[in-house]
């Protein structure tokens, strides 16, 4: 599912013509909410219906559905389009009746979920209760009014009155004002704004004017996709130092060996106030073998999921035959392509890289990606090919799980069945991820954007080169995340270094899900000795939730969607203050602080500091040992939970007065 904006307001707002008019704009979906009202009240007059169950049975009749192209959406109705029926006096009159029945808003509910998770890169919903009932998690709502008489003037426009009869627009005015009282008055379900809304006042603004604020608030949140532009070429042309060269900064790993990078991985960038994602991808090559065959179909796919195609040839060895291959896959694709000749330090180097004209691809840009000759023209260039909205969601209000393990326990595996498709690349070969993977991954009712990263080997300051640079990335996705699931290999021994990185997630504040993969190798003896290892290494982290699967095969990954809810739960609970303070009361009466020093400290109270993780601050007049702050975490776990979450515990010593 893409990004959801929630368009609310009373009826004559304008609320339609916006949605349709930013869905056009983005490429996106659109859909009418009240439309299907209007459906299901065509649908009791047609078939004479008045009571609701009669009305639910003829909706599992003649199912609803919606065209959601917002150039020309349609409603139909066991599949006969009643785009204009529904506008009639006779529905319009019925809507109101329809809807007042519980039961069938939560079916009508049903069918708007199910069409607003088909869009695949956004959809404008609008109608009422959209914001507070259909998509309350929507990363933006916005609350679209206007007085009265700019109501009613629109209202009538839509009723095709091109001439202004000042009785027809009174009408039109008192029967919005009914319609107002009617919305707020109503019990099922009153037409209210959602708590984190945005209000417009569109009474002074035309249509463009209100589009372009809402359009403004997608930009300002990155809820507009950012164009992709994609580096293809063969290994070791400098693609992932011409990224380097346009962020500014070493992000992609570089080395000189080939075939460093190997999946497709994406960096923001900014250039000229324009914001954009470039895409670095592993060497293409003409007849792969062995781990460049996944590499190369990588390559393949980033070229089908970028906006602008750069295609890098290192113009010291200039182009081969095998390039012909990918030029002719190159313009298959229909896009913008530029011809980028890299390592181009000088003026004999130029000269002689005009050969690449006949590659029939256009004027080549001559840069140095090492010393950053030519790289502001190309970067010029590339922003004034860019499409507005591209393919690249940044922010998405997606909740953030990063994969994480040791090399070679499943973590890619695990991503790939869990997308539906071969996102990340899987090899025998451990360490075959070098760089941090996101995608977008619908798991059991939810959206989650998953974060496959780097298998960590041993400390960062004891390894080098690609290794050193993989696991610093690795730790960055872990900062940007919110629970980790740390990926441990059920038919191998648990290591120090799988319990270095669970210590590590634990410090870091994030929750913490235990994946066992590879649960199809286990047979019962290795059952018995996993469970006394769990008892001997795990014990710190007994709050833990662990969950037991196989990634190849699928088996129980339906098990991890409700994990991570808990996980996430736990994460952000907050606990009132009366009720800690209570809590703690009764526990230092039956177990008081042990004596420190000759002296018994006192527990003055104790609050919550925050969440993501719970921390709590205990006032004292003196110190506790540490075995008593773990006592008092482990009650705190028993009396209010906290599963899959760290839980801090910090003391504050007050001198008596």
């Amino acid at each position: 599912m893409g990004i959801v904006v929630a368009i609310d307001g009373p009826s004559g707002a304008g609320k339609s013509s916006t949605a349709k008019s930013i869905a056009i704009r983005a490429g996106w979906n659109y859909l009418d909410t009240g439309a299907l009202y209007r459906a299901l009240a065509w649908l009791a007059i047609e078939n004479k219906i008045a009571d609701p169950k009669d009305l639910l049975r003829a909706m599992k009749a003649q199912p609803l559905s919606f065209n959601s192209d917002p150039s020309d959406p349609k409603i139909f109705a066991g599949g006969v389009d009643i785009t204009r029926e529904i506008r009639s006096a006779e529905v319009t009159e019925r809507v109101s009746e329809v809807s007042a029945h519980p039961e069938v808003r939560t079916a009508l509910l049903d069918v708007q979920s199910k069409i607003i998770a088909t869009a695949r890169k956004g959809i404008i919903v609008e109608g009422r209760d959209i914001g507070t009932v259909v998509v309350p998690d929507a990363p933006l709502k916005i609350f679209l009014t206007a007085d009265l008489g700019a109501r009613a003037r629109r209202r009538d426009q839509e009723l095709n009155n091109d001439s202004l009869d000042v009785s027809l627009l009174q009408q039109v005015e008192k029967s919005l004002e009914q319609r107002d009282s009617a919305d707020s008055t109503r019990a099922t379900s009153p037409l209210a704004m959602a708590a984190d809304a945005i209000v417009i006042d569109s009474t002074q603004l035309d249509l463009e004017e209100t589009s372009d604020r809402i359009w403004e608030l997608l930009k300002e949140r990155k809820l507009l996709g950012l164009p992709i532009v994609a580096l293809l070429g063969r290994p070791n042309v400098g693609k992932s130092t011409l990224i380097n060269r346009f962020l500014g900064r070493r992000e992609a790993i570089v080395e000189d060996t080939p075939g460093v990078t190997r999946d497709r991985v994406k960096y923001e960038c900014t250039w000229n106030g324009q914001d954009f994602m470039v895409m670095d991808t592993g060497g293409w090559e003409a007849k792969p073998d062995g781990i460049s065959i996944g590499v190369s179909l990588n390559a393949e796919l980033a070229m089908q999921e970028a906006d602008v195609l750069l295609f890098v040839i290192d113009a010291q060895v200039g182009a081969l035959d095998e390039d012909d291959v990918l030029v002719r896959d190159l313009r298959k694709m229909k896009k913008p392509i530029i011809l980028v000749a890299n390592k181009v330090d000088g003026e004999r180097e130029e000269t002689q890289a005009h050969t690449l004209w006949n590659l029939g691809l256009g004027e080549p840009y001559f840069v140095s990606a090492l010393h950053g000759r030519g790289s502001g023209d190309l970067l010029d260039h590339i922003t004034s090919v860019l499409p507005e909205v591209g393919g690249a969601q940044v922010q998405d209000g997606y909740r953030r799980v990063a994969l994480i393990g040791r090399p070679n326990v499943g973590k890619s595996s695990l991503l790939n069945i869990l997308a539906g498709q071969n996102r990340a690349l899987v090899d025998d070969v451990a360490g075959t991820t070098r760089d941090p993977i996101d995608e977008l991954i619908d798991l059991g009712g939810s959206t989650w954007r998953f974060i496959d990263t780097a298998g960590i080997r041993r400390r960062a300051n004891q390894q080098s080169g690609t290794d050193y640079y993989a696991t610093l990335r690795t730790q960055a996705a872990l900062e940007r995340a919110e629970v980790a699931v740390v990926v441990l290999d059920a038919a191998e021994p648990i290591s120090e270094q799988d319990l270095r990185i669970i210590t590590m997630v634990e410090e870091a504040g994030k929750a913490l899900i235990i994946v066992m993969n590879k649960w199809d190798l286990v047979d019962e003896d290795r059952q018995i000795t996993l469970d006394r290892e769990v008892d001997r290494h795990l014990d710190q982290v007994e709050w833990a939730q662990r969950v037991n699967l196989a990634a190849k095969t699928g088996w129980h990954r339906d098990r991890l969607a409700p994990a991570l809810r808990t996980a996430l739960a736990s994460w952000e609970r907050r606990v009132p203050t009366s009720k800690l303070n209570s809590f703690l009361g009764t526990l230092i009466a039956a177990t008081p602080p042990p004596v420190r020093g000759g002296k018994q400290p006192k527990i003055l109270y104790a609050t919550q500091a925050g969440i993501s993780p719970p921390r709590f601050v205990i006032f004292t007049t003196g110190f506790l040992e540490s075995s008593y702050r773990r006592f008092i975490e482990r009650r705190l776990r028993e009396e209010f939970g906290f599963p899959g979450t760290p839980v801090q515990v910090a003391v504050r010593v007050r001198e008596r007065e």
